[in-house]
């Protein structure tokens, strides 16, 4: 692995500068469960009593403040409400972290999250869940929630400390790849979309799950590739923004409300659609353009990329006053680029991409990418190569802490770079592949294996090779492809083998 050509001129443009990155903000028979630790002693600690500082931030105009990166996703619902956790896809959850992890509980105790589903005319059984797989951690109504989806085709309903059904599962017709989303704005809604052709918005508000609303895949034209929705939705001010392996971006304005007996309704209207690729991309890479990663925003921008690799940026500042919305960035990472893209407080883009085709374009820019959408032209700051064969590269969301991204490949390395310059500062090899996207909460992260081990790595000093602080193996040593969510000492996450487990003191 390097950098890639022209990265070099950056390092030596980033040695002038003096710029610092501030920081983003045991009951079954049937488990096999082993933990080793590592203990370190504490050094003496004095406490200073400061006064007390208030810092107070200026009201954003517009859809997202950049500065909000790495921040929760506002402050209605305390939670970790989507993928990644916010609309620059930049926050992870809340510690403390467990130092020494044990099984808090599994679901389900009997039987495995499994179904069929059919892909070229071939059923194939999945079990558990898989990329991006996020579950969403939320309080409601004096009770801690975690929803997700899984490979039984079902939206899972579950009381955070016992994984206690809160209501009934949720049946759609397909396996659910994606991460579901909460509403932020306190509205009893759970957002999903499915390989069953639609996206949905389930109330959570009566005795069962109920259907308020879907959208066809086929509900706008043209469409390429397939009917899938992978992406996890942002709400932001009733606007719901999703993209769709239709090879379309959506933006739906939901009319959200309560009826007469006080249960939430929604009454959506499509807004805005628009094709993902266009003929320069279809003439480089063919009909795979779907749109499998979880749309971001910043500013008055919304990003993403699809499968032909198109990463690109389209203004919304307009669309609440019924004005264009109108793509304003277009780069082409030469390969298909499934990972979300991350946007830190500056408004750079951070982009994993895959290695597929092999293209010349993937092989001269690399496949770890920062861009700059404020210099269009040219906006390439750096890029890294991480592409040991075909069908390699990144599927795993990128993690911004302090000075770091942190990345985790196909192969299993989970590497360490600058965030200024992409110089690698340090790499682990764990056993790949590894698609879940690294999680860092309390300088702790928390990063799973394709043999069923949860590690976790001490990476307070941000400059050299993290120890390991903890690893715990869950259940018969399925991989790990989805993403852990942290929250308040308790990690939720589910594995291929079949089973989602709730990790605990």
């Amino acid at each position: 692995m390097g950098l890639s050509a022209g990265a070099f001129a950056v390092l030596a443009v980033a040695a002038s500068l003096s710029l610092l990155y501030p920081p983003p903000g045991g009951f079954s028979t049937e488990v096999a469960l082993t933990t080793t630790s590592t203990t370190v002693a504490p050094a003496p600690t004095t406490t200073v009593t400061l006064p007390p500082t208030t810092t107070t931030r200026p009201p954003f105009d517009g859809w997202v403040d950049p500065l909000s990166a790495g921040e929760p996703w506002g402050t209605t619902v305390d939670g970790l409400l989507t993928f990644r956790g916010s609309p620059t896809r930049s926050f992870y959850g809340k510690g403390p972290v467990p130092a020494s992890p044990e099984l808090g509980w599994r679901f389900p105790q009997d039987g495995r999250l499994c179904s069929n589903s059919t892909v070229g005319g071939k059923s194939i059984e999945w079990c558990g869940s898989g990329w991006t797989g996020q579950p969403s951690v939320f309080e409601r109504e004096g009770r801690r929630w975690v929803v997700f989806g899984s490979y039984d085709a079902k939206v899972h309903f579950l009381d955070a400390y016992t994984g206690e059904r809160i209501l009934p599962d949720f049946p759609v017709g397909d396996i659910i790849k994606g991460s579901v989303t909460v509403d932020p704005d306190g509205f009893p809604i759970v957002y999903t979309g499915s390989r069953d052709n639609f996206f949905r918005a389930i109330a959570i508000d009566r005795d069962e799950p109920v259907e308020l609303w879907k959208l066809s895949a086929d509900a706008v034209s043209p469409t390429k590739w397939n009917d899938d929705w992978d992406g996890a939705a942002l709400i932001i001010d009733d606007y719901l923004f999703e993209g769709g392996e239709n090879s379309q971006i959506h933006v739906v304005k939901l009319n959200r409300g309560y009826d007469e007996n006080g249960l939430v309704t929604v009454d959506p209207e499509l807004v805005f659609n628009a094709p993902g690729w266009d003929d320069d991309l279809i003439n480089k890479v063919g009909g795979n353009v779907s749109i499998e990663n979880s749309v971001a925003i910043s500013g008055d921008t919304m990003y993403f990329a699809n499968s032909g690799g198109l990463v690109q940026g389209w203004d919304i500042s307009q669309l609440k006053e019924g004005g264009d919305v109108e793509r304003v960035f277009r780069y082409w990472a030469g390969d298909d680029v499934d990972a979300s893209i991350v946007i830190d407080e500056q408004g750079m883009l951070y982009v994993g991409v895959e290695y597929e085709r092999g293209t010349g374009r993937s092989q001269e820019i690399g496949q770890i990418l920062k861009l700059d959408p404020s210099n269009p032209d040219d906006p390439l700051v750096w890029g890294v190569d991480e592409r040991p064969y075909i069908n390699s590269g990144v599927w795993g969301t990128p993690a911004l802490y302090e000075d770091l991204l942190i990345v985790s490949t196909d192969e299993g390395k989970i590497i360490g770079l600058d965030r200024m310059t992409g110089e690698e500062r340090w790499f682990i090899k764990l056993q790949g592949p590894t698609w879940q996207s690294p999680v860092v909460v309390d300088d702790t992260l928390i990063i799973g294996d394709c043999i069923g081990q949860l590690h976790a790595f001490d990476v307070a000093d941000t400059t050299s090779k993290p120890p390991e602080l903890w690893q715990i193996r869950l259940g018969g040593g399925g991989c790990i492809e989805s993403t852990p969510a942290v929250w308040d000492n308790w990690i939720y996450v589910g594995t291929r083998e079949g089973h989602f487990y709730a990790i605990t003191e």
